[in-house]
């Protein structure tokens, strides 16, 4: 009975690291829940699934991450690419509604100009 609750808390916890980097919290769960202590380290040092360098699909223009080698969308076999593009992490994020209808942040923070 010990060894289902330790099982079930590295299984958790694998989950949710898991989950925040990116991958799927159902496959952590199980990984570190069959090999506790293991299975948590496994999740800690695994990639992050935004760091990834990306690639478009020559045919359908979907972005991709740079280590598929099928599209999912058009099923096309993806060669490795003469360009890539940047990582989502390295993305500027997109500006707010409520701050693109303001006029922007940059400019509620600029004060009044003289």
């Amino acid at each position: 009975m010990a060894y289902v609750v330790i099982a079930v808390c590295f299984g958790l916890a694998g989950g949710i690291v898991g989950r925040i980097k990116g991958s799927s919290f159902v496959l952590w769960f199980l990984i570190s829940g069959a090999v506790p202590f293991f299975g948590l380290l496994a999740a800690v040092f695994y990639r992050f699934e935004r760091d990834e360098l990306r690639r478009e699909c020559p045919r359908c223009h979907k972005v991709v991450k740079i280590h598929d080698t099928l599209c999912t969308r058009c099923g096309m076999e993806l060669d490795f690419p003469e360009r890539v593009i940047a990582p989502e992490s390295w993305e500027r994020p997109s500006p707010r509604p409520q701050d693109v209808a303001e006029g922007g942040h940059e400019a509620a923070r600029a004060g009044p100009s003289t």
